[in-house]
């Protein structure tokens, strides 16, 4: 398993982290770690640490970005 630092915004409302959780699964993830960096704008900032199977984040991004609302501003690799 490989395991990627994400920073990522969603909407602050309801839900939107259990969405995010979810598409984290259906994509074979776990997170490992969550940490709520802040509120703003009607959007929250939050770091999770997600482990994957394989090395490439391809999919886990791409059910992320087709979640409404969802945007991932970093995705780093951790050793």
């Amino acid at each position: 398993m490989a395991i990627f630092q994400l920073q990522i915004t969603l909407p602050d409302r309801p839900g939107s982290l259990g969405a995010v959780a979810s598409a984290i699964g259906f994509a074979g993830g776990d997170i490992r770690a969550l940490v709520v960096l802040r509120s703003e704008g009607g959007k929250g900032v939050d770091d999770l640490t997600v482990a994957i199977p394989g090395s490439d984040p391809a999919d886990l991004l791409g059910v992320l970005g087709d979640i409404g609302g969802v945007e991932v501003l970093s995705c780093t690799a951790v050793n």
